[in-house]
């Protein structure tokens, strides 16, 4: 199946883009791509839980599992003052 993976803040500027399309064996969850973009780069190897997760522009539970078409976005905390 065919995801689009979405990449804001921080994270855009740690994966390098702004999106990228993934190719996922039926019944990944969030988590498990989470956990890929861990394994991929060392700067998240410190965050085992993933940020806030997005499926289709609405909130989503990490353990949540991915279809064919979906928007995926992990958000980042961001700070302000």
């Amino acid at each position: 199946m065919k995801v689009r993976l979405l990449f804001f803040a921080v994270l855009r500027d740690i994966a390098g883009a702004d999106t990228r399309d993934l190719v996922l064996a039926e019944g990944t969850t969030a988590r498990d791509v989470w956990q890929s973009l861990r394994d991929e780069h060392p700067l998240l190897h410190d965050y085992l839980q993933p940020p806030m997760t997005a499926i289709n522009e609405s909130y989503a539970a990490p353990d949540s599992v991915l279809r064919d078409g979906d928007e995926l976005a992990f958000i980042p905390p961001v700070a302000g003052g």
